[in-house]
């Protein structure tokens, strides 16, 4: 029996948990009896929206999960690719946006740590982090403030660790003012006999803990992420917990070398939930039970109850599966390394997730009933204000003067969306030549990390515009996945999984929820044709203040191999007189421009009907990039995207080798790609097209053609590499006219204006 020391439940008290009615009185018919206080506190975490997955599991079944190259697909800590040579990179990426909403410090902070433990977790070594963040705009007070303290709290915490930034994306709109994105990738390597995974197996195997102790902090956590800021997010302060990364640091090393020792039989980060979620979710992947005695957790407060300790989201610890033989191993690397580490509990054949204090039982649940949340398929409907979207046509903007593009051009490279963020990059502790695992800086294209003792690489990068889902969520997803396997394949490398955030307001609401379906197939879709199965990630809903959502935001964050790092292709230009040709279709017309930045940022409108992507030919622009660079054919690659055609072509510039800062690209070339009712804004500025800029010495051109051709992508000579300076002439019926005309020094002024 469970001693129901707690009293009586109050009449509505799940309510406060975050549990509907219809949801307890589901427990109530599931457990046979009402669950007492701490048990009812249980079941809040575990089927809260941040745990529980409950609007969003059934959509998530259509992602492609399998592949060859999948070690490790969702449901674990963190998903596992193959890398070959029996090496495999374990990577995930998660939110932590709720926090960094009311703390922004502590909850980018504890968002870094995290997920380097879950990483960690898979019997991984962390090696890399990448990030994309999203705030309002940035003249805005409270932006200031949420994107400095936001920045500090992930450097200080990654840089602690040793961990590099090697990819990050930062971009500013007005949804998300009082919602700040925070979404946080990591990714580790590992040899494949090194795996480990979170699995309470064994009856008679002990359960202990490692790390910090626990406190009364981020009880709740999990419930707060699962509101609407406004409700219960009004008082979400006490729910932020605190990082403590030099422990953290020491966590890891003694986790790896416990883990090196064969003395870990299961591994699990306390993160959501606590030991709670840790101890139901490795019972239930095992199909056994544990038995967990709270007055052995270590703790740093008097007085904590056994509701407090098994929810409480503390930082900086670890559940481990242990034989009973290896205990004293596990103590003595644990006291070694300056952490608390304690038996806490035994594995047992109950299936139940069983509590006790001071030896009587006070809590005793099913870990399947705990895990397996009601999952609901709530109403949908296009949303009204698409409508009005998609009637705009950007053909009511009239097209600029000969005069005006140098200017629109300076604008774009200076727009806080486009402006580089490398004075930030240097706060993340990653600048490529201090640091010989890093290949290029992390704005520039994807990030590339060498892995140990190989010849191989990693490459890394989140993409998402969260204005063009807005506008199409299908199509806007699709173009997030494949903007990511460019900016991969871009550096050489071949796309191999992804890792997806799906950032949302309330999917109680039908319009929220359509958006959210489209996406997730919009999704699918591209992942099954660029063969980029998903390994995991994460559903972060309510990310709503007052009614307001932020734009529909399902960041893409994707991994690729290099199998010769030496090969590595980078977006800047190399020599003068190299040539520059197009690879895929400028369409240039006026859809091309519809959720530009060049309309936001110039002509404030974020509107018009978004073109999907052609995904067969993104498809063959991949294979070209990564057999191109692997025969060694490009000098650079660049992959467009923000600011369109112009914009990738100076920072093709900016990014140059000394004597390789200027392009000389004649429009007219372009007319067997291009629309016939294309403008020169539309070519120069426009987003949605399928397009990478590649330079090349002249006698590789043949090779690339004939490559391009073999895959069905368009090749476009466009222009030539040149010293100083970017020249853009239109069509010899315009006699050429230079539309724009800008020195290297000019493009650098504007573009690395500080944010």
């Amino acid at each position: 029996m469970v001693s129901n020391h707690n009293g009586t439940l109050r009449d509505g008290i799940w309510r406060e948990m975050g549990l509907r009615d219809d949801e307890y009185r589901l427990i109530v018919e599931q457990l046979g009896r009402e669950p007492d206080f701490t048990e009812l506190g249980m079941f809040a975490v575990m089927w809260s929206e941040h745990c529980g997955y409950k609007h969003s599991k059934n959509l998530l079944k259509k992602l492609p999960v399998t592949g060859p190259q999948i070690l490790v697909g969702p449901g674990e800590n963190a998903g596992v690719v193959d890398m070959g040579d029996g090496m495999g990179a374990a990577f995930k990426i998660e939110s932590h946006n709720h926090p960094c909403a009311v703390e922004p410090y502590e909850g980018a902070a504890t968002g870094v740590g995290g997920i380097v433990r879950d990483i960690l977790a898979m019997g991984s070594r962390p090696v890399a982090l990448a990030s994309s963040l999203r705030f309002g705009p940035p003249g805005g007070e409270r932006t200031r403030f949420l994107f400095s303290q936001a920045i500090a709290g992930a450097t200080g915490y990654g840089n602690t660790l040793g961990i590099p930034t090697i990819s990050s994306e930062i971009m500013f709109a007005p949804q998300y003012t009082n919602n700040p994105l925070c979404n946080v990738l990591c990714a580790g390597i590992l040899c494949h006999d090194d795996l480990h995974k979170g699995l309470a197996a064994g009856v008679g195997n002990v359960v202990m803990i490692v790390g910090n102790s626990t406190g009364r902090d981020g009880i709740h956590g999990c419930t707060f992420a699962s509101d609407e800021l406004g409700g219960v997010g009004e008082e979400g302060s006490s729910k932020v917990t605190a990082g403590d990364p030099l422990m953290g640091k020491r966590l890891i090393e003694a986790c790896l070398e416990m883990m090196a020792e064969g003395a870990v039989l299961g591994i699990q980060d306390m993160g959501a939930a606590g030991i709670t979620s840790s101890g139901a979710e490795t019972a239930a992947r095992a199909s056994t039970g544990l038995a967990i005695e709270v007055s052995k957790v270590p703790v740093r407060e008097e007085g904590m109850t056994a509701y407090e300790i098994m929810l409480s989201e503390s930082q900086e610890r670890m559940l481990l599966i242990v034989s009973p033989e290896n205990i004293d191993k596990v103590m003595e690397i644990g006291e070694k390394w300056g952490l608390n580490v304690a038996e806490i509990g035994v594995v047992n054949d109950s299936g139940n997730l069983q509590v006790y204090e001071n030896g009587v039982k006070v809590a005793d649940l099913p870990v399947k009933l705990l895990t397996q949340a009601p999952v609901y398929d709530p109403e949908f409907k296009e949303p009204g204000y698409l409508e009005d979207v998609k009637r705009f046509s950007a053909g009511s903007i009239p097209v600029p003067e000969v005069d005006e593009f140098n200017g629109i051009l300076t604008e774009l490279l200076a727009s806080p969306n486009v402006v580089s963020k490398q004075a930030l990059y240097s706060r993340f502790g990653n600048d490529p030549s201090e640091d010989q695992t890093q290949v290029q800086i992390p704005e520039a294209g994807a990030g590339i990390i060498r892995v140990e003792g190989t010849s191989k690489g990693l490459a890394i990068t989140t993409r998402c515009n969260g204005r063009v889902v807005y506008l199409n969520p299908r199509a806007g997803t699709q173009w997030a996945v494949a903007h990511a396997a460019r900016t991969i394949a871009a550096a050489g490398a071949v796309p191999l999984a992804i890792s997806n955030c799906l950032n949302f307001g309330n999917p109680e609401k039908p319009e929220i929820f359509w958006q959210l379906k489209e996406s997730v197939e919009g999704m699918a879709e591209a992942c099954t044709a660029l063969g980029t199965p998903v390994t995991g990630g994460n559903v972060s809903l309510y990310n709503e203040t007052q009614g307001e959502p932020v734009y529909p935001t399902p960041v893409i964050g994707m991994i690729g191999l290099l199998e010769d790092v030496g090969k590595v292709v980078t977006p800047g230009f190399k020599a003068a007189g190299h040539k520059i040709a197009i690879v895929g279709k400028v369409y240039g017309d006026t859809k091309s421009l519809h959720g530009s930045e060049y309309l936001d940022q110039v002509h404030d409108v974020a509107a018009g009907d978004i073109r999907y992507p052609d995904l067969e030919m993104e498809t063959g622009i991949v294979r070209v990039l990564t057999e191109g660079a692997k025969q060694g054919l490009f000098a650079s690659a660049h992959s467009v995207s923000l600011g369109g055609l112009a914009v990738a072509l100076a920072q093709s510039c900016i990014w140059g080798q000394e004597g390789a800062r200027g392009a000389d690209i004649r429009l007219g070339a372009l007319h067997g790609i291009i629309e016939p009712s294309h403008r020169p804004d539309g070519v120069l500025f426009g987003e949605s097209d399928s397009v990478v800029i590649v330079s090349f010495a002249p006698e590789h051109e043949r090779h690339i053609e004939a490559l391009c051709r073999d895959n069905k992508v368009p090749f476009t000579p466009a222009g030539t590499v040149t010293a100083d300076g970017l020249v853009v002439k239109r069509c010899s019926a315009c006699l050429e006219a230079e539309i724009i005309k800008l020195g290297y020094q000019d493009m650098v002024h504007a573009y690395y204006i500080s944010v």
